[in-house]
């Protein structure tokens, strides 16, 4: 079964905490600091998973209490050396890597041992990150995310054990089922 993990960009974002389905959110860092305080305070008492994204997620995680945190390595010229780092200052929060939709960097961040593996799905590339994430889910054992960055993903066909969405986003996936 899938699941799903809610992505928070704005304070006026729909949280749906008592979605059972939904049991983590990821918050863009770059929002307003009161709002994330807010935020996170609401989702950790109805106990769901928190996780931060964006500029500042690092170095907001500890003082937000969230659980980890998600990178975007896509432009990384050493993946290895930047999974290093970013583990000596995250230490054993939850990491979460978004790579560019490629064999070999999948392999070296699968390597590196993160929680899981983020590939972005666009509609023009579905089709390849379709046969990118069958491939993936056939090798590696580590945990593998879509996230769509168009509307017009075709969800089914993903054999992704995660989906990150945003709340627009699952509102079309639940309708669909």
């Amino acid at each position: 079964m899938t699941n799903f993990i809610l992505n928070i960009t704005s304070p006026n974002d729909e949280l749906m905490i008592s979605s059972q389905e939904i049991q983590c959110y990821t918050l863009n860092s770059d929002m307003d600091l009161g709002a994330l305080k807010d935020i996170t305070s609401k989702l950790s008492k109805a106990g769901k998973i928190v996780l931060l994204h964006g500029n500042k997620a690092l170095e907001l995680c500890k003082n937000l209490r969230a659980d980890g945190i998600i990178v975007d390595l896509t432009s990384s010229k050493n993946i290895k050396k930047d999974i290093e780092a970013i583990r000596q200052k995250s230490g054993d929060m939850t990491l979460g890597i978004i790579c560019r939709n490629r064999r070999h960097e999948a392999m070296i961040v699968s390597e590196n041992e993160p929680d899981f593996i983020i590939f972005k799905v666009w509609h023009d590339g579905q089709d390849k990150t379709i046969e990118l994430a069958k491939w993936y889910n056939e090798f590696f054992l580590l945990q593998m995310a879509i996230m769509p960055q168009d509307d017009d993903i075709a969800f089914a066909e993903y054999s992704a054990d995660i989906m990150i969405l945003t709340p627009e986003l699952y509102k079309i996936f639940v309708a669909k089922k």
